[in-house]
């Protein structure tokens, strides 16, 4: 009786084994889609400012940070702020899909 080659028996191997491995996930265009229009339906809310909208592309920093920022642009609705144009930093954090903003006028300075 002869002995069965090792590729073959890789092959049977594989053969039986395959069914029972789960499909790999990956994430479809339309679900990062739908996901980067969270983060800024979100950052949206948190803003501040009026007329408030993306100022920019969403940043998707590494899964380890856990985090997604995105600029938000508008105009400063208080009285003494004259309707003037702003921006903020919006920080959403992944895990407990919460928006934080803060003030960023002066995150791109001219001239620097």
């Amino acid at each position: 009786m002869s002995r069965p080659r090792p590729a073959a028996f890789l092959l049977a191997l594989n053969c039986v084994a395959l069914p029972w491995v789960p499909p790999a996930t990956a994430s479809t265009p339309d679900a990062w889609s739908d996901s980067q229009r969270a983060v800024v339906q979100a950052c949206v809310r948190a803003s501040n400012l009026k007329n408030a909208q993306a100022g920019g592309n969403v940043i998707e920093f590494d899964d380890r940070a856990g985090v997604t920022a995105v600029v938000i642009a508008g105009r400063y609705p208080q009285r003494h702020m004259k309707n003037r144009p702003g921006r903020e930093l919006c920080v959403y954090d992944k895990e407990t899909r919460k928006a934080y903003v803060s003030e960023a006028d002066s995150l791109l300075t001219p001239g620097r």
